[in-house]
């Protein structure tokens, strides 16, 4: 959901690893979160297994312990990524690479929107100007506190901002688009899809951790989805693609996502200061109505599909968005690609912008 990972020897408050946990507490979140995907998929709510699952473990979470395998989020995100780089065939990268200037645009001004929130959040939430700089910006949970850690701010409140912008992101956007955003309309950026080879697809997620690794070495922000993606790039804008990935397997993955966001939400996590959670969840709401407004003038400028823009512009993370655009059939490569340059942006451009703020007496 960012663009940075946060060093082995730095653990990161609210993201590091989980102590082990009993498997009866596993077992009940599973199935929790699995029932609770399949009562929004029976209700066709958009991105039902993500935002059922997450509800369903968030409620369970209030009265029994929740947790997630640590490598639960690593494997959903190397299925993601996976999925989402099989339908990058040639034509639609060649689509996709013709709006780079756009997607550079949409990043920048995705970022430095931030500023226009982060004033606001620092006076309701009562924090400094720097830590509400982190908490304002939408850069991606794991990419923001890594980088408010570097800074010297306060980490828990970031976390707690950033990680409540992505529920609010995840449950207003895909039922408003779901409702009003014409679907499977754009051809331009749509591939047909491939069967399922079986031995071949074991075969991608075989190597799906090869891929990550390397980019886990260097420090890039969510190699388990970015390695993947990258590789079935490749291979489908060769036109060597020869499988697809079912959807069932992504609707694990979901589930497996979701679950993983629900157990951040404990009660103590969301109780520990109703100030911090009030600011987090209106800046959201401002960050989604501004960056909403800012989509729709650049899809019009741009002459590209505005639901595209809209979920890549949004101030959610890439796995959820991109699997909204999925779940819509709403230009999946092009949304994909406007975080990936949104995740690429966010390393250089923070910092910098945070000096600009303080600079320009913004914060």
């Amino acid at each position: 959901m960012g663009a940075m990972v946060a060093p082995s020897s730095q653990r990161v408050p609210g993201l590091a690893p989980r102590p082990s946990a009993p498997l009866q507490v596993h077992l009940e979140t599973a199935v929790v979160a699995a029932v609770g995907g399949a009562i929004f998929a029976l209700l066709h709510i958009p991105l039902a297994w993500m935002i059922g699952a997450m509800v369903g473990t968030t409620a369970l979470g209030w009265f029994r312990p929740t947790t997630v395998h640590n490598r639960g989020r690593p494997m959903a995100m190397m299925v993601l990524g996976t999925a989402f780089g099989m339908s990058f065939t040639g034509p639609v990268l060649g689509a996709v690479t013709s709006a780079a200037p756009w997607l550079a645009l949409a990043g920048l001004l995705t970022l430095a929107t931030g500023l226009l929130v982060a004033r606001m959040f620092t006076r309701m939430a009562k924090v400094d100007a720097r830590t509400g700089f982190f908490c304002g910006v939408p850069g991606g949970v794991i990419v923001m506190v890594v980088l408010a850690q570097e800074a010297g701010a306060q980490v828990a409140p970031v976390t707690l901002s950033q990680t409540m912008r992505v529920v609010t992101v995840v449950l207003t956007i895909p039922p408003i688009l779901g409702l009003v955003a014409p679907h499977g309309e754009y051809g331009a950026y749509s591939a047909f899809a491939t069967a399922v080879d079986w031995p071949g697809l074991i075969g991608l997620l075989a190597v799906a951790p090869l891929a990550a690794y390397p980019l886990m070495r260097l420090g890039f922000g969510n190699p388990w989805m970015f390695g993947p993606c990258l590789l079935n790039i490749a291979i489908a804008a060769s036109g060597y693609g020869f499988t697809g990935m079912p959807s069932w397997l992504v609707s694990l993955a979901q589930i497996v996502m979701g679950a993983t966001l629900g157990a951040r939400l404990t009660k103590g996590f969301l109780m520990s200061s109703r100030g911090l959670l009030a600011a987090s969840l209106l800046s959201s709401v401002v960050l989604v109505v501004v960056l909403s407004a800012m989509a729709l003038l650049l899809a019009w400028a741009a002459g590209l599909p505005w639901p595209a823009v809209v979920l890549g512009m949004a101030p959610g993370g890439m796995p959820e968005m991109s699997l909204t655009a999925k779940a819509l059939d709403l230009a999946v490569p092009l949304v994909l690609g406007f975080h990936l340059v949104r995740s690429l942006l966010s390393n250089v451009v923070v910092k910098p912008l945070y000096k600009l703020g303080v600079h320009w007496k913004l914060l």
